[in-house]
């Protein structure tokens, strides 16, 4: 008997250790403490980037419940390490698609209803043309030019903040930086050009 009741004391260890080991090569967000502890860590800073590229609080809010909710419905495929890039990588591409939804809705508004303008009509075509074409040119940037050239020139945010974000090097966001004002540069210069 004594020899059975010394069995049954190391089983016991050993399956809780095995069942530690399960749970740490689980590392998969599919874990629902790892998921509350991702959504503790990063819940209110997601949101204060989301409100920072908005402006809206209760948008803001939305933008990183949504991405939450990605990440929970993507569990499988995201390790625990990869969350937050993650979750600010898809509130970005939310607020972003937001926004050119927006963009489509404020078009389709400014050609149902015609608005008088006391400006010079030729100057504002000249500007609608610039602003057109500028937007154009960023668009053609490859993607991550284009979302460090955003965040740094429309979020204000440095090229440390970028970098921690992208989880590339200081160098890589400053290359990056380079490249998209030389292309944008080239851009605007044969639309001059072009127009002399």
């Amino acid at each position: 008997m004594n020899r059975y009741h010394n069995a049954q004391e190391t089983a016991t260890p050993r399956e809780s250790d095995r069942e530690i080991r399960e749970m740490t090569e689980d590392r998969t967000v599919c874990n629902e403490m790892y998921y509350r502890q991702i959504y503790d860590t990063h819940g209110e800073a997601l949101r204060n980037f989301m409100y920072y590229r908005c402006g809206d609080l209760e948008k803001a809010e939305d933008l990183a419940h949504e991405a939450f909710i990605r990440l929970w419905n993507n569990c499988v495929k995201v390790l625990v390490e990869k969350a937050k890039s993650y979750l600010f990588t898809t509130a970005h591409r939310l607020f972003l698609n937001q926004v050119e939804h927006e963009k489509v809705v404020l078009q389709f508004e400014k050609t149902v209803t015609t608005q008088l303008n006391q400006q010079d009509p030729e100057f504002l075509m000249e500007e609608k043309e610039f602003k057109k074409q500028l937007e154009a040119a960023i668009s053609n940037l490859p993607e991550s030019q284009r979302e460090v050239f955003l965040l740094h020139k429309i979020d204000k945010m440095s090229f440390q903040e970028i970098a921690d974000i992208q989880e590339v090097s200081l160098s890589a966001v400053h290359k990056k930086m380079y490249k998209a004002m030389s292309k944008l540069r080239d851009s605007l210069e044969a639309l001059r050009d072009n127009k002399i």
